[in-house]
């Protein structure tokens, strides 16, 4: 979505066409976040925080004294990775999978970039079937935009 400046009667600019305006992530040491603060940075429900945290695919989340969570910066920048392997359509056995083997520590890179290169092969065959698709449908928009454009000739003369 593209912005559009306005200028109001008192001379401010406002922009009319921007969606929300996003949340700014806090320096470090000061990165408490709420439970529904996550939910403005990432569009992920709580339900959905709340289940990630259950399976095991979200780290140990910190504690307020009141029993409130606290999300940190790297909470946030692991839920981001995890929506991109959502993204890829890994598995959420393979995704739970793969935070039990980092939270396991370093001697399981080995295992961790296995996981990866086979999501990335299936990305990568799901991407050459989506250009068989795309090529499929350009050849149909082609054909349907030269009938009509033949049919509209043939009316004029």
């Amino acid at each position: 979505m593209t912005v559009m400046e306005t200028t109001t009667t008192t001379g401010t600019r406002t922009d009319s066409c921007s969606g929300p305006p996003q949340p700014r992530r806090r320096p470090a040491g000061e990165d408490s976040y709420t439970i529904s603060e996550v939910v403005a940075f990432t569009g992920l429900s709580a339900h959905t925080l709340r289940w990630y945290e259950r399976i095991g695919l979200m780290p140990h989340i910190d504690r307020s004294h009141t029993g409130q969570r606290r999300y940190s910066n790297a909470d946030l920048d692991w839920l981001d990775f995890v929506g991109k392997l959502r993204l890829t359509g890994m598995s959420v056995a393979d995704m739970v999978r793969f935070a039990e083997l980092v939270r396991e520590g370093d001697h399981t890179y080995g295992q961790r970039s296995q996981l990866l290169e086979a999501t990335r092969r299936d990305v990568l065959s799901r991407i050459a079937e989506l250009q068989d698709t795309l090529a499929v449908l350009d050849l149909k928009i082609n054909f349907y935009s030269g009938a009509q454009h033949a049919r509209e000739t043939e009316k004029a003369g």
